[in-house]
């Protein structure tokens, strides 16, 4: 692949990924070589890649230099290149702080994506990322074995389609092991697909939600950062609300999405580094 290069591998709430160092954008990054990265029984194993590039030293985000000096250059592991990854940027964050790339500020660290400047609050345990907005747009449906299930498109800089189940359908009982059935018009370039129930009440936000993920380019993953906002977004306006937080439960851990109409929407969790080595 491309021996003696380095890299460390992260997660966010179980969503991992391989964490490549290219401050200059040395690196010649193909399909093929993340997806041999990413695979896991032959590679290092990961949801993704993120390579950690200076914004002045990357195409897609010179003009953002002024803004931010980190792109995060993403890529889901069948090798296709995405817009954003809300777990990911948080992984990225950790990394940069833990390697003395950048500083916490009280401002936030702004970081450049293909979906714009997000910025990253931290604390001891989690990373809170001011997200882009989500658009909550269109109806549309998702189809998994027999079943058809109603849903809404929102627009986190990626797609999502995110389906409430209702009438006993089970979230547990869904096979996300096939890519789930969408309507190509609605998404021409593919989708990342939130299966939603509604969970007990818990403190401190106004609701709480257990979802599942899959996610175009990967799979199903233990979780998904853009996914759990547009599923916060959705279930803050099913409930009325214009403003408040919403707890989402993904098989990884939990994600708080909180939306705050002076300050825009937030996406707090975890983000651990696990290794570092090299690539033979």
């Amino acid at each position: 692949m491309m021996g003696g290069v380095r890299f460390t591998k992260g997660h966010g709430t179980g969503n991992d990924f391989v964490i490549l160092p290219d401050p200059d954008g040395e690196l010649a990054l193909t399909p093929e070589i993340v997806a041999s990265l990413c695979d896991r029984r032959r590679g290092i194993g990961g949801d993704g890649v993120l390579r950690v590039v200076r914004s002045a030293k990357h195409p897609e985000a010179a003009g953002l230099a002024g803004e931010a000096e980190w792109f995060m250059d993403y890529w889901n592991s069948d090798g296709s290149i995405a817009e954003m990854c809300g777990n990911g940027v948080r992984v990225f964050v950790r990394y940069l702080l833990d390697n003395d790339l950048a500083t916490a500020v009280p401002a936030g660290l702004p970081v450049a994506t293909r979906a714009g400047i997000m910025v990253a609050l931290v604390s001891a345990d989690t990373i809170k990322v001011r997200m882009t907005t989500p658009r909550v747009y269109a109806g549309s449906a998702a189809t998994v074995g027999s079943l058809t299930l109603p849903g809404v498109a929102v627009d986190c800089g990626n797609p999502h389609l995110v389906c409430g189940l209702h009438d006993g359908v089970s979230l547990a009982g869904l096979d996300l092991h096939r890519e789930p059935a969408f309507d190509a018009g609605v998404f021409p370039h593919g989708v990342n697909v939130e299966f939603v129930e509604q969970a007990e009440p818990v403190s401190g936000v106004d609701g709480h939600v257990r979802m599942r993920v899959h996610e175009r380019g990967s799979g199903e993953t233990l979780s998904c950062g853009t996914g759990a906002l547009a599923v916060g977004a959705v279930a803050l306006r099913d409930r009325g609300l214009s403003a408040g937080s919403i707890a989402v439960d993904v098989p990884g851990g939990r994600l708080i999405v909180t939306h705050d109409e002076a300050d825009g929407w937030w996406l707090e969790g975890p983000a651990v580094l696990v290794a570092t080595g090299s690539v033979l």
